[in-house]
């Protein structure tokens, strides 16, 4: 698992200065494209994950995505549309789905700020967190259903169970 740390930083004001902060401060990669996008770059165990933050001022919204680079083929995309449907049955924040046009699979989130000053630092720790975390949960279903022919709940069943200690 991926752990942050945070230095405060008094009166940040837009919602992507807090993400660029919290970035910043754990020395990630990113791209900052204006006020209404950024992508970040984030080692993890098994890959490398996207994460994309799209801010929408009318709407008061954070959308947040957090892809892996896996490749889901035609052949396999019913099967992995199952595994999503198994997987998002377990989630209790966000939603996995599958970004068609490039066959990636994600994580996605968003969070309503309407009459906040914006989210606070310890609030997109948590959200970046638990993407992370449940990334790092799930990736191995998909490549069992993807690359090993595995069915979507003997993936899902693989990849809920919790090891305790390492080898």
């Amino acid at each position: 698992m991926t752990h942050m740390s945070f230095q405060p930083q008094s009166a940040i004001t837009h919602p992507l200065d807090v993400i660029e902060h919290v970035v910043s401060t754990n020395n990630w990669v990113f791209d900052r494209a204006g006020d209404k996008e950024i992508a970040v770059q984030v080692p993890g165990r098994w890959c490398d994950y996207s994460l994309h933050f799209a801010w929408n001022e009318g709407a008061s919204a954070m959308h947040f995505t957090c892809a892996f680079d896996l490749r889901v083929s035609s052949e396999k995309r019913h099967d992995v549309y199952e595994l999503l449907a198994l997987i998002n049955e377990r989630m209790w924040l966000g939603n996995f789905g599958l970004w068609n046009t490039e066959g990636l699979p994600m994580y996605r989130h968003a969070l309503l700020l309407r009459g906040a000053f914006g989210p606070s630092v310890e609030q997109m720790e948590d959200l970046m967190d638990t993407a992370i975390e449940e990334c790092e949960r799930f990736y191995p279903a998909f490549q069992y259903v993807v690359w090993g022919g595995k069915s979507a709940s003997d993936a899902v069943t693989a990849a809920m169970i919790d090891t305790v200690g390492e080898a």
